[in-house]
C-alpha cells in the first residue's frame, strides 16, 4: 500500500472530523454542552489515532482502533441520551446535528477507511505478495496473471466495495490497487506474449524440433517493436537477450529485431491551459475538478514514472484566459525579473520547451517578451517575422540532447528537434499590437522550410508544436487550421496540436483520410490534441531504431489521458508555487461593482434573446455613443454586437454563464465577457448588417418541415462566439431556409436568406444607410461577412470587460432582461425541433412555454424541445 497516498486520504478524513468543533448548536445547560463536546473530542481523537501513525510512515491496524471506536460509540450514545433528557430548546436539531456528525465522520469516514484497509489486507496484499515472489522468480506469465487477478478481484467485488466503503476509501483502493494493476497488466501484455513464445521455442529446440521452433520465433518478430522500454519495464532487457539467444540457436535472422540499438522515447504535451493553473473556477469562485495544470501535473509525473525517456512540451495559449491572466497583466502587473505564474508552474514541472498560441499575443510583444525572458525552457516559433528586417522574430527551433536508456540498458543521446507555429490570423485578431511590427508566414510552408535546417543540424527526431486545429485535406496559403496537412510534411515524427480545444485521438471529420484513432496517428504520424484548461495530457510513444548513424521511428502510438473527476490528483506543489497570484486573483474578482435584479445565465443564449448578451451590448452602446460625441460620426445610429461566449462550447456541458441575483462582482463580469478584447467600431451599411446576421444565422441547422423525427437546431460545428446578436435592430431568423454561409464565412447558398423582417426604428432597414456597430477588436479586424466591407474601423484602448464594469458602476442596479429584438420565424408545426443545453437549464426554463426539458442529451447535456 502506498502510504503517502493513504496518508493524504486519511488526513482529509481527519480534517473533516476536526470541523466538528465549529458546529453551531445551542444548549440549555452546560452539562449537556460538556457531554456533546466530549463526544466530538472522541470522534476527533479516533480519527487522529489513525492519522498520526500514518504521519510517521506507518498505518494503524484496525484492531488498534477498536478501543477508541468503542469509546466514541459509548460517549456518542451517552450524549444522545443526555440531550434527549435535557431541557434544550432545540433538542431535535441537536440530536440531528450529533447524528449527522457521527454518521459522516465515523460511520462513513473513519470506519470506511478501516474496512478498506481490512479488505486490502485480506484480499489484495496476499496477491501483491505473490506478485513479488513471481517477479523474483522471473515467471512473467505468472506475474501478468496475478496482476489480472488483482484487477478482477476489485472489479468482481465492486458491489461489496460500494456496500461497506465510503467513496473516498473506495477510490483509495482503486487508486492504489486497481489502476496500477490495470496499467501493469496492459504493459506486460506484449512482453509476456513474447516470453511465453520464447519459452515454447526453447523447449522445442531442447527437443530437437528446430523447424517448429523457427515458426514460433517468426511470430515474435512483429511484436518486438511494440515492446515497452527497459526504463519502464526492466524485464525487457533480459527478455530481448533471451529472444536473441533463441533466434541464434535456431538460425533465425534477427532483423527487424530490436536487439540492436532501440529506444522507447515518450513525448508529453499540454495545450490551451489559458492560465488554469490551480483547479479553481474564478468565474464561479469555487474549486473545480474539471480543469487545472495542478491536476495535469499528476498525469505528467505518472507518465514519467512509466518511462524515464520523456520530454514535455506546451503548445501555447498559456498566459491568458482566466482572471488570473488579466490580474497579472493589468492589476498586479508583471515587472522585469518577475516570473509569470504560468512560467513558474511549467518550470516546476520541468517543461523542455513551448511554443506560442494566438492568445500569447493578446497583450502585445513587449509583454510577451517579459513573460519569456524569465523562463528556463526555450520558446520556439517558425512563422512570425520582424516586419522591418524580415527575419524570424523567435527561435525557429531548438535541438534537445536527450540522454536516454536503450533497449539493452545502455545510455545514449538522441537529438530531438522541436519547432512550432501559430495561426497567421493573429495579424487580424491582435492587429492593434502587431500591425507594422510582424508578419506571419503560412504555417505549412514554415514547417516545410525549417525541417531541412533541423535535419542538417543533426535532429534525430522532429516534433512540431502546432497551435492549430486539425483542418482539412486542402492547403490554402495562410489558413488557420493545418495540423492534418503537417502530418504529410516529410520529416515530421510527432505533432502536439491544439487551438480548437478538442481531443485527439478522438472523433474527426469523415473527410480526413488515413486516420488511425486507435493508435492516434494521422497519415502514420502520431498526433495528440489534449483538450483545454489542463483537462488532458497528450502522450506519444515512439520506438526508435538505429540504422547506421541514424535513428528511425520504427513504430508509434499516441493517446490522451484525462484528469481525475475528483481532487485526488491535485499536485499541491503546483498550487503552492502560484499561491500569491491565485489568492490575489480571488481577491480581485470578488470586488463588487453593482447589483442585478435577476439571475443572469447563458443556458438559452443560442435559441432566444439573452440577458447575458444584452448587458454586453448595452455597455458597448453606452461606451461608443460617449466616444462618438464631437466626431463626424456623432449622428450615425449605433448598433451593438455581442455573442454567447459560454454556451456549452466544444462539448463542455458545464461551460455556461450563471450569475445569481444580487451583488455583481468582477468575477461575474469576467464570466459574462471571457476575452481580453478591446472595444472597437466598424462603419457599415444596412446591407452589411444583414450579411453579418446571415453569417451568424449559420449557427442553426436547416429544419425540414416535412420531417416528424427529432431535428437538432444547433450546428455544433459553428462556434458560439461567432453567433453575433446585433442590438439596435429587430429581426427574425427562418431556420427552414438553408444557411447562406458556411462556418468559415464562405458563400454556400448565394440566394438563400434566413434573416427576415429586418427593421430599424420600426421600419424596414435602409440597405444603404450607414451605421456604427460596436464590437471588439477580434471581430473588427476579421473577415466576417458584413464586417469585411466596413468603410472605417476604430480600435479603442479600453477592454470590453472594463466597459461593462464601468456601465454597471454607473447604473449601480441593472435589470438583465433581454429586449427581445430577435426571434425565430414560426417553426413548422409538426417539426420536432430539439437542442442541447446544461441540465441546470431545466430550473430556469422561461414561463412562456416555448422550451421544454425532454431528458438526457449527449456528453452530459440535457435535451430540450422548442416550438
Amino acid at each position: 500500500m502506498r502510504k503517502n497516498s493513504f496518508k493524504k486520504s486519511v488526513v482529509a478524513a481527519a480534517l473533516a472530523t476536526s470541523l466538528l468543533a465549529s458546529a453551531n448548536v445551542s444548549f440549555a445547560s452546560s452539562s449537556v454542552q460538556d457531554v456533546v463536546d466530549q463526544a466530538r473530542k472522541d470522534m476527533k481523537a479516533a480519527a487522529y489515532s489513525y492519522v498520526v501513525p500514518a504521519q510517521k510512515g506507518s498505518i494503524a491496524a484496525s484492531k488498534d482502533l477498536y478501543p477508541a471506536l468503542n469509546k466514541v460509540k459509548a460517549n456518542y450514545e451517552k450524549a444522545k441520551n443526555d440531550i434527549s433528557k435535557s431541557n434544550a430548546k432545540n433538542k431535535a436539531a441537536l440530536l440531528e446535528d450529533l447524528n449527522n456528525q457521527y454518521n459522516d465522520s465515523i460511520s462513513k469516514g473513519l470506519i470506511s477507511y478501516i474496512d478498506a484497509y481490512n479488505y486490502a489486507d485480506k484480499y489484495l496484499n496476499p496477491i501483491m505478495a505473490d506478485i513479488k515472489k513471481a517477479e523474483a522468480e522471473k515467471d512473467w506469465a505468472k506475474v501478468e496473471k496475478l496482476y489480472h487477478k488483482l484487477s478482477v478481484q476489485l472489479k468482481s467485488r465492486t458491489a461489496i466495495l460500494y456496500r461497506f466503503s465510503g467513496k473516498a476509501a473506495r477510490d483509495l483502493l482503486i487508486e492504489q490497487y486497481k489502476k496500477p494493476a490495470d496499467l501493469k497488466r496492459d504493459q506486460l501484455r506484449v512482453p509476456v506474449t513474447i516470453y511465453m513464445k520464447v519459452v515454447a521455442a526453447e523447449k522445442l529446440l531442447a527437443d530437437d524440433k528446430k523447424a517448429e521452433a523457427v515458426k514460433v520465433l517468426e511470430t515474435i518478430k512483429p511484436l518486438l517493436n511494440k515492446l515497452p522500454s527497459t526504463s519502464s519495464l526492466p524485464m525487457v532487457k533480459e527478455l530481448l537477450e533471451r529472444v536473441e539467444a533463441a533466434m541464434k540457436a535456431a538460425g533465425v535472422g534477427s532483423t527487424p529485431s530490436p536487439t540492436g540499438e532501440t529506444v522507447s522515447l515518450r513525448i508529453l504535451g499540454t495545450t490551451d491551459i489559458h492560465t488554469n493553473i490551480v483547479n479553481y473556477d474564478y468565474y464561479k469562485d469555487t474549486a473545480s475538478n474539471n480543469l487545472g495544470l495542478a491536476k495535469t501535473a499528476t498525469l505528467i509525473k505518472n507518465a514519467r514514472t512509466e518511462n524515464s525517456n520523456t520530454l514535455l512540451f506546451d503548445n501555447g495559449d498559456a498566459i491568458q484566459g482566466t482572471p488570473l491572466g488579466t490580474y497579472k497583466q493589468a492589476v498586479d502587473k508583471l515587472v522585469d525579473g518577475e516570473e509569470h505564474p504560468s512560467v513558474t508552474a511549467m518550470e516546476l514541472l520541468k517543461y523542455d520547451g513551448a511554443t506560442f498560441g494566438n492568445h500569447e499575443f493578446n497583450y502585445g510583444l513587449d509583454y510577451l517578451d517579459e513573460v519569456m525572458d524569465d523562463a528556463n525552457f526555450p520558446y520556439v516559433n517558425a512563422n512570425v517575422r520582424n516586419a522591418a528586417t524580415k527575419k524570424l522574430l523567435y527561435k525557429p527551433y531548438v535541438l534537445i540532447d536527450k540522454e536516454v536508456v536503450d533497449a539493452k540498458g545502455k545510455k545514449t543521446t538522441i537529438k530531438v528537434g522541436v519547432t512550432g507555429i501559430v495561426p497567421p490570423q493573429i495579424l487580424k485578431w491582435d492587429k492593434t499590437h502587431l500591425e507594422g511590427k510582424v508578419t506571419v508566414d503560412d504555417s505549412v510552408q514554415a514547417v516545410e522550410a525549417v525541417i531541412p535546417d533541423m535535419q542538417k543540424a543533426g535532429a534525430d527526431v522532429i516534433v512540431v508544436l502546432s497551435h492549430s486545429g486539425l483542418g482539412d485535406t486542402k492547403h490554402e496559403v495562410g489558413e488557420e487550421d493545418v495540423t492534418y496537412l503537417l502530418t504529410k510534411v516529410k520529416g515530421v515524427d510527432a505533432i502536439i496540436t491544439g487551438h480548437a480545444h478538442q481531443v485527439f485521438p478522438g472523433k474527426v471529420d469523415a473527410s480526413l483520410t488515413n486516420v488511425d484513432v486507435e493508435n492516434g496517428t494521422i497519415n502514420g504520424v502520431p498526433v495528440v490534441m489534449p483538450g483545454k484548461f489542463g483537462s488532458h495530457l497528450g502522450v506519444i510513444d515512439l520506438t526508435l531504431e538505429k540504422k547506421g548513424n541514424d535513428w528511425n521511428v520504427a513504430s508509434s502510438k499516441a493517446e490522451v489521458r484525462t484528469i481525475a473527476k475528483d481532487a485526488t490528483d491535485v499536485d499541491q506543489t503546483v498550487v503552492n508555487a502560484v499561491k500569491e497570484a491565485h489568492e490575489g486573483t480571488i481577491k480581485y474578482v470578488r470586488q463588487a461593482v453593482g447589483t442585478t435584479t435577476a439571475d443572469i445565465h447563458s443556458y438559452f443564449s443560442q435559441v432566444q434573446d439573452d440577458p447575458s448578451i444584452q448587458i454586453v451590448t448595452n455597455a458597448q452602446t453606452a461606451y461608443v455613443k460617449a466616444k462618438l460625441k464631437g466626431t463626424a460620426n456623432e449622428k450615425l445610429p449605433v448598433l451593438s454586437a455581442g455573442a454567447p461566449f459560454k454556451a456549452g462550447t466544444r462539448s463542455d456541458s458545464e461551460y455556461y454563464t450563471f450569475v445569481p441575483k444580487g451583488e455583481l462582482a468582477i468575477k461575474n463580469v469576467a464570466d459574462l465577457y471571457l476575452y481580453d478584447n478591446t472595444i472597437s467600431t466598424v462603419k457599415v451599411t444596412g446591407a452589411d448588417v444583414k450579411e453579418w446576421l446571415e453569417m451568424s444565422a449559420g449557427q442553426f441547422n436547416q429544419i425540414d418541415a416535412a420531417k416528424t423525427g427529432e431535428q437538432q437546431l444547433i450546428n455544433t460545428e459553428f462556434r458560439s462566439y461567432n453567433y453575433d446578436v446585433i442590438d439596435g435592430v429587430t429581426y427574425e431568423i427562418d431556420v427552414t431556409q438553408p444557411a447562406k454561409y458556411d462556418v468559415d464565412g464562405n458563400v454556400k447558398n448565394e440566394k438563400s436568406s434566413r434573416i427576415k423582417n429586418l427593421q430599424f426604428n420600426g421600419k424596414p432597414i435602409d440597405l444603404k444607410q450607414e451605421f456604427i456597430v460596436a464590437t471588439n477588436n477580434y471581430r473588427a479586424n476579421g473577415t466576417f461577412p458584413g464586417v469585411r466591407n466596413a468603410t472605417a474601423i476604430e480600435i479603442y484602448p479600453d477592454e470590453n470587460r472594463q466597459a461593462i464594469i464601468d456601465f454597471i458602476l454607473e447604473e449601480k442596479t441593472i435589470d438583465p432582461s433581454a429586449d427581445g429584438n430577435w426571434k425565430f420565424s414560426a417553426l413548422p408545426a409538426n417539426a420536432n425541433v430539439v437542442f442541447e443545453s446544461s441540465k441546470q437549464a431545466e430550473k430556469v426554463i422561461p414561463a412562456n412555454g416555448s422550451i421544454k426539458y425532454i431528458g438526457d442529451g449527449t456528453d452530459g447535456f440535457g435535451k430540450y424541445s422548442i416550438k
